[in-house]
C-alpha cells in the first residue's frame, strides 16, 4: 500500500486552492460540498498556508506550484498538484457518493484516467438509495450497541438487517417500513450469537483465483486462522479488523499441532466468533480438513466447508498441462508425497499403470523413494513429468523431464516453495499435439 486512505472532517475548516480555471474549480466543488472554507489565489506566498487544514493547486504557473508544495509539506501540511504526484503528499482519488456513503478509488497518482473507470464500474453496481441504508445504522446506532454490547454479536445482526428486509426495504424508498423491519429484527436479536467455522479453500495464492463465497466469507470473519501456504495477497482481502491467527504447518515443523488447531477453532467458536480457517487450495485435498470438520462435528460446532481451486488444477492450468486428454490420459489421481511413519505409503502397482496423470503434492523430499517405487511397480523411467513450484501465483516456474531427470534435478532447483509433480504422457504434450489429439 503505497498510500494510507482517509476521509478528512473539513467542514468549517480553511483549504488553500492556489490557481484558476476549470480543473481549479472542479476540486473547489467537492470541497464545498464537504463544508471547507475555500482560500483561493493565483499566486503562492507563505502567509497563504497560515491556518489551514489542506492545500491543492491546480491551473497555476509550474514555478507556483513547487512553491506551494515545497512550504506545505516543510509545514507537515498535506498538499495536492493535480497530476503531479511527485509534488503531492496525499492523492486525490475518483470519489463515489451515495449520501453519507462514499468510495474512494486510488491508483496512487499513477492512472488517475484508470480510476476514474473503475470508479464508473463501481457506481454501474452500487443501488441508487444505499445510502438510505447506511442512514438506517445511524438512526439506530445508539439502539443496538445497548441490545448488543458484545462487537461480535453486534456485528452479526448489522450484517444480517444489511442483507435482509430492512436493507431491501430501504432500497425500495420506503424508509418507514424499513425503520420498523430493523427494530423488530433488532428486538428479537440474540445477544449472543452462535459461533461458527468455515473450512475455506484459499487457492494456490493468487488473489483472483478465490471463489466469491470464499472472498465473502473473509469479509465477515472475526478470526482468520492460516497457515503458510496462505499468500499476503489472500489475507489482504480479508477484513481489516479481523484478529488473524498463525498455525504454521510447514512440512514436519509445525508451530501449533493439529489437535491443538481443532480444540482452538472449537474454541474460537464457542466463543461466539465467525471463525475463517483458512487453508492452501482445497480444504479437503490433503489439507487435513476432515479432520477438523470432524472434530469440529464432535465438539457440536456448526461448520462449513468452501472448497477451493486445489495446486494441481492451478499449476496444469498455469504451465499449458492438460490433466486428462482423450486418448492419451484417462485418468487423472492425486497422491501425497509426505511419509507415513516414516514410509512412503503408496499403492505403487496402482500408480504406475500407463493412461492416467499422477498429482504429487508434497513429494520434493521423498523423490527417490517416489521414483524406485515406480520403476519396480513398471512405470518408464522417461515418463514424462513436470515439477512445478509456487503454482497458480506470478512466481510459478516449471522444470520440466521425465520422472529419472526430475529426480536428479529438483532437489537442487527448488527454492523451498510449495511444489508439486505432474507425471503422465499428457504432461508432455505440446498444444499442437493436443490438437491433434483431440481432432484424431
Amino acid at each position: 500500500m503505497r498510500h494510507y486512505p482517509a476521509f478528512l472532517k473539513l467542514d468549517g475548516r480553511t483549504v488553500l486552492l492556489l490557481g484558476s480555471g476549470e480543473v481549479a474549480e472542479r476540486k473547489a466543488e467537492p470541497l464545498k460540498r464537504a463544508g471547507a472554507i475555500i482560500r483561493q489565489a493565483d499566486v503562492f506566498s507563505p502567509e497563504l498556508l497560515d491556518g489551514i487544514a489542506l492545500a491543492l493547486g491546480a491551473d497555476a504557473p509550474e514555478a507556483e506550484l513547487h512553491a506551494l508544495s515545497e512550504a506545505a509539506q516543510a509545514r507537515g501540511i498535506p498538499v495536492n498538484i493535480v497530476d503531479r504526484p511527485e509534488l503531492c503528499s496525499f492523492i486525490s482519488p475518483a470519489v463515489i457518493e451515495r449520501d453519507d456513503i462514499t468510495v474512494a478509488v486510488s491508483t496512487g497518482g499513477a492512472a488517475p484516467v484508470l480510476a476514474r473507470m473503475l470508479r464508473q464500474k463501481i457506481e454501474a453496481v452500487l443501488p441508487p438509495l444505499i445510502g438510505r441504508v447506511a442512514a438506517l445504522g445511524a438512526r439506530f446506532q445508539a439502539a443496538v450497541r445497548a441490545r448488543l454490547p458484545a462487537l461480535p454479536a453486534r456485528r452479526a445482526f448489522l450484517e444480517r438487517a444489511f442483507s435482509g428486509a430492512p436493507a431491501e426495504l430501504a432500497l425500495a424508498g420506503r424508509q418507514e417500513e424499513a425503520e420498523a423491519a430493523f427494530a423488530t429484527m433488532l428486538e428479537s436479536s440474540e445477544t449472543r450469537p452462535a459461533g461458527m467455522v468455515f473450512l475455506v479453500g484459499g487457492g494456490p495464492g493468487a488473489a483472483d483465483l478465490l471463489t466469491l463465497r470464499a472472498l465473502r466469507l473473509l469479509g465477515e470473519a472475526d478470526v482468520i486462522v492460516h497457515d503458510r501456504l496462505v499468500g499476503e495477497a489472500v489475507l489482504d482481502m480479508a477484513r481489516r479488523d479481523a484478529e488473524r491467527i498463525y498455525v504454521g504447518k510447514l512440512r514436519a515443523n509445525h508451530c501449533m499441532k493439529q489437535q491443538d488447531i481443532n480444540a482452538l477453532l472449537v474454541r474460537l467458536a464457542l466463543e461466539g466468533k465467525r471463525v475463517v480457517r483458512l487453508k492452501g487450495g482445497d480444504p479437503f485435498v490433503f489439507g487435513r480438513g476432515g479432520e477438523e470438520a470432524a472434530a469440529l462435528a464432535r465438539a457440536g460446532v456448526a461448520h462449513e466447508v468452501v472448497p477451493g481451486v486445489t495446486a494441481a488444477l492451478a499449476c496444469a492450468a498455469q504451465a499449458g498441462i492438460p490433466l486428462t486428454l482423450r486418448g492419451v490420459a484417462r485418468g487423472l489421481t492425486f497422491v501425497t508425497g509426505h511419509t507415513q511413519d516414516g514410509r512412503l505409503d503408496l499403492d505403487f502397482e496402482a500408480l504406475a499403470r500407463p493412461g492416467q496423470t499422477l498429482a504429487v503434492y508434497m513429494g520434493v523430499v521423498t523423490l527417490p523413494a517416489l521414483r524406485a517405487g515406480l520403476l519396480a511397480a513398471g512405470m518408464p523411467s522417461d515418463t514424462p513429468a513436470a515439477m512445478i513450484e509456487r503454482g497458480g501465483t506470478p512466481q510459478q516456474r516449471t522444470l520440466r523431464g521425465n520422472l529419472t531427470s526430475i529426480s536428479n534435478e529438483a532437489p537442487e532447483w527448488t527454492t523451498g516453495g510449495p511444489a508439486l509433480l505432474l507425471l503422465g504422457e499428457a504432461v508432455a504434450m505440446t498444444a499442437g499435439e493436443r490438437a491433434l489429439a483431440y481432432a484424431a
